[in-house]
């Protein structure tokens, strides 16, 4: 009697197409998780984190594949945050500022004029700062987030009308903000007319002047393709933002334990990466955007420190956020209020 293996089997049953169900059986992941994520494919983002899907990949033998779905495919950033609390989605970057729509303390790293450098932001967001944002994170009991917190950069205000040199610049300004209430409340101590816009749909709004600006760090502008509708481009530094790798609970908890390490491990890595990328991009964005049209100036910082100070911005919100977590800001960028 001849023994059946699979091998011959599939071999003997290609006309009927069987072996073409042995091969893709024997591809397929144990485990396939969607990434969703607003920006476009050649941000350094998308581009660490298709690095480190093929690095978990080869590590799991092929068990665990990560889908990236990148420039909200699967939604705008509030659609996509209620896709991981049901865990439709199973990981998310999301701005800490737009998050605290659902943890309010998740904005803190966004406090106009803040972080006067990234050694000061990574000394916070990687220190009691970070680790104060991520516990109040974990009470959702929906989503967690990961260790390692990745860069979206220093924001910097662009306009299509004139540029922001001081305070007043921005009175009576029509500028797109993201739908969270930081952003709102700092411009408008500012005296601007904020309009809340989610990132897919800000292009088009810039296009057709239904906002005069908006803010965004120098590689979403450039990746973006803003210079395309902005002219100028004040380098305010007015807040740092970041991304959180948030993953829906239930989601994670069932991964085995040993692939959860693998894929911690090289998400992790990846985060340390594209901060690396972030800060090697912006440095020669500004002569890069300055070739495709757009007007540079700086700003002095003080005189927005000192507006935000004198409108009670600081003082509104170390009443929002707490005692605990503002002397925990405090304790790493100095006095605010």
């Amino acid at each position: 009697m001849t023994k059946l293996t699979r091998r011959s089997f599939a071999l003997g049953a290609t006309a009927a197409g069987v072996s073409t169900f042995w091969i893709s059986k024997a591809r397929a992941a144990e485990f396939t998780y969607k990434f969703a994520n607003n920006l476009a494919l050649t941000h350094p983002l998308n581009k660490r984190a298709q690095e480190a899907a093929d690095k978990i990949k080869a590590e799991t033998n092929g068990r665990f594949e990560l889908q990236i779905f990148p420039s909200s495919q699967l939604g705008s950033d509030t659609d996509t945050l209620g896709q991981i609390r049901n865990g439709a989605v199973d990981f998310f970057t999301l701005s800490g500022l737009i998050l605290s729509t659902l943890v309010p303390a998740a904005a803190i790293n966004g406090v106009g004029f803040a972080f006067d450098s990234y050694d000061t932001v990574w000394k916070a967001m990687d220190g009691k700062l970070g680790q104060y944002v991520k516990a109040e994170i974990a009470k959702t009991r929906q989503i967690l987030a990961l260790d390692t917190i990745w860069d979206n950069g220093f924001r910097q205000t662009t306009t299509s009308t004139k540029p922001i040199v001081t305070p007043a610049d921005f009175e009576g300004m029509k500028l797109r903000v993201p739908p969270a209430p930081l952003w709102t409340s700092m411009f408008k101590a500012f005296g601007s007319a904020p309009t809340t816009i989610n990132f897919n749909e800000t292009y088009s709004a810039l296009q057709s002047k239904i906002v005069d600006g908006q803010e965004n760090p120098l590689a979403i502008i450039e990746t973006a393709k803003l210079y395309e509708v902005q002219q100028f481009c004040s380098t305010t530094n007015h807040m740092w933002d970041g991304f959180w790798f948030l993953a829906n609970r239930r989601n994670w908890e069932a991964l085995p334990e040993d692939i959860r390490a693998i894929v911690a491990k090289n998400i992790n890595a990846a985060g340390l990466a594209e901060r690396a990328d972030v800060a090697s991009l912006t440095t020669g964005l500004r002569d890069a955007l300055s070739a495709k049209g757009m007007k540079f100036n700086d700003v002095n910082a003080t005189l927005f420190r000192d507006k935000l100070r004198a409108a009670g911005f600081y003082a509104e919100w170390k009443g929002k956020f707490g005692d605990e977590a503002w002397s925990t800001l405090e304790a790493s960028v100095g006095k605010l209020s």
